[in-house]
């Protein structure tokens, strides 16, 4: 097992396999770096180098009482691509996971980084707001919360089912896709994984959006019911300069799984573009 000790101590699990022009992905909520198994297998078989990290609180990283907030996941993500010295890489974001692309961006640069990619992802703002009134109620968030203390092993069964669209006519249906959902989901802290909540849906990545200065694309589903794309990847792509959206038609939130070939034939295009 492959680890990168952070500055407060906390061993971050990472994969890291292949040579070539590395890419960085950073998962959802409550998931792990395994979300992306699709799409890790398809690009080191494209002769890229493949890197993705547990968050702190999740799968396979530190399960640690402090540090379970954006700052700390960005500068996290930081600390491995130092210690593994990437140059050049393309980092894929999806949902949870595109805030913490574009806050590392807003705390560290692109020094780093040649493009960007941001899947489903959460920015600019989860919430809603005065200044942000396609936003979700704030009950929605409440409810999450309430539905992991109460009973996070049967919340993550049943929002498996929204999260792959399986409650959509003709929709494709795989109880192994909800049962890896449910393991990943299990395999992390409670408490990291209760107090990310708030770092996906209240923390503002406005000004973050604002500093990627690097080739984006912006992927998301119009079907998408985690992430509405109204209130998600149609703001950003206005923020992000000369972002280029591309919108799934009738796509869910799992649209890395469920369309992953679509996903897969993009982010390849997207890197040798």
């Amino acid at each position: 097992m492959s680890y990168v000790t952070t500055k407060d101590g906390a061993r971050i699990f990472f994969k890291d396999w292949g040579t070539g022009q590395p890419v960085m992905f950073s998962h959802g909520w409550p998931l792990d770096a395994d979300a992306w198994d699709p799409q890790m297998l398809f690009l080191v078989q494209k002769g890229y180098r493949v890197i993705a990290h547990d968050r702190r609180g999740h799968g396979r990283s530190d399960q640690t009482s402090t540090g379970n907030n954006m700052d700390t996941y960005a500068d996290d993500l930081a600390a491995v691509m130092d210690a593994l010295d990437v140059k050049g890489a393309m980092l894929v974001g999806h949902s949870t996971g595109g805030g913490e692309v574009a806050h590392y961006i807003g705390r560290h640069g692109t020094k780093r980084v040649a493009k960007v990619v941001l899947i489903g992802a959460v920015p600019p703002l989860m919430v809603k707001t005065e200044a942000n009134p396609g936003g979700l109620p704030m009950s929605v968030f409440d409810g999450i919360r309430a539905s992991v203390a109460a009973n996070r092993s049967q919340f993550y069964k049943d929002l498996a089912v929204p999260f792959f669209g399986m409650n959509r006519p003709n929709a494709k249906m795989s109880q192994g896709w909800i049962d890896e959902f449910w393991r990943e989901g299990m395999l992390g802290s409670i408490q990291g994984q209760y107090e990310c909540i708030k770092q996906f849906s209240e923390v503002d990545y406005t000004e973050d959006l604002k500093k990627i200065d690097v080739p984006t694309l912006i992927l998301h589903g119009d079907d998408d019911q985690i992430v509405p794309i109204d209130a998600a990847g149609r703001l950003s792509a206005k923020i992000v300069k000369n972002a280029k959206l591309k919108v799934y038609p009738g796509a869910s939130h799992a649209m890395c799984i469920v369309n992953a070939d679509e996903v897969n034939a993009d982010l390849l295009a997207f890197l040798q573009g």
